[in-house]
């Protein structure tokens, strides 16, 4: 079953998997390049347990665009569309990703009564400047794509390659590009998020002073990762005491993709446990 649905603005587009009665609801917010269909396969893996959202967040996939980056408006944005539908009934779990994993945990602090467990992969509630520079350059790179030169998704490839190797990473960020009736162009914000990286590489901590999470909170790192270090977990504990973290071995940031068996072992053990 699939699901398609919109809301009020900023719009939010998501797409429901699984089927009905099913014994757990999650939610997965995607992080910045990313969308929703991004954890198709993890959703597809959890079957029959569970119904699953996938969300495309605010100025990525079909999700509208906004004229500030805003991580509170994105998280009561998110909580205004599972209040009217997929949350209407009662609590679900969240997980977010990177980006999105700041808006899960905003969503819970600022929303509590909409997210029964939470987990955040591969992030802390802190300014990430380790990936700034990063992100910079990728940004850069798309922006500077000429797309009226562009007749196909393997030229857009092909003109990426000198300055963005990983063919991996160019096959990622490639998913983001769309044909239109004027030729291609790209579905997320290129210009806001590039334009405001700062704020997306930050963490609204002085919206949030006073809040906490008391449900179970998964935390889950990449071993290969600095996004989530020793000196971020009393800054963690604070806003979620309920706190378990773990080191998933092999894993880059992007942990879903680059061991998703281990990921989704984690994350059934985890949610399933009473």
């Amino acid at each position: 079953m699939t699901v398609e649905s919109t809301n009020r603005t900023p719009s939010i587009h998501s797409v429901q998997t699984g089927e009905d009665g099913a014994a757990r609801k999650l939610v997965f917010l995607h992080g910045l390049f990313g969308r929703g269909k991004n954890f198709a396969s993890i959703a597809k893996a959890l079957q029959p347990e569970f119904q699953c959202l996938l969300v495309d967040l605010p100025n990525h996939g079909k999700s509208t665009w906004t004229e500030e980056f805003d991580y509170v408006q994105m998280a009561d944005a998110v909580a205004d569309h599972l209040a009217a539908g997929f949350a209407q009934d009662g609590p679900v779990d969240v997980l977010g990703h990177s980006m999105g994993g700041k808006v899960a945990m905003i969503l819970a602090l600022r929303h509590p009564e909409l997210v029964r467990k939470l987990v955040v992969e591969d992030v802390a509630p802190v300014d990430t400047g380790a990936g700034r520079s990063e992100f910079d350059h990728l940004l850069g790179s798309l922006i500077a794509l000429d797309l009226d030169s562009v007749s196909s998704r393997s030229d857009a490839d092909a003109q990426l390659q000198e300055p963005i190797g990983q063919r991996g990473v160019r096959g990622f960020l490639l998913q983001n590009l769309v044909r239109t009736d004027g030729g291609f162009a790209w579905e997320p914000n290129l210009e806001l998020l590039h334009g405001q990286l700062d704020r997306v590489m930050g963490f609204p901590a002085e919206s949030l002073e006073g809040k906490s999470f008391d449900g179970p909170v998964l935390w889950m790192a990449g071993e290969r990762s600095d996004y989530v270090k020793d000196e971020d977990q009393p800054t963690m504990e604070g806003w979620f005491p309920r706190t378990l973290r773990v080191t998933i071995k092999g894993a880059t940031h992007w942990v879903h993709s680059d061991q998703p068996e281990s990921f989704t072992a984690a994350l059934r053990t985890f949610l399933l446990a009473d």
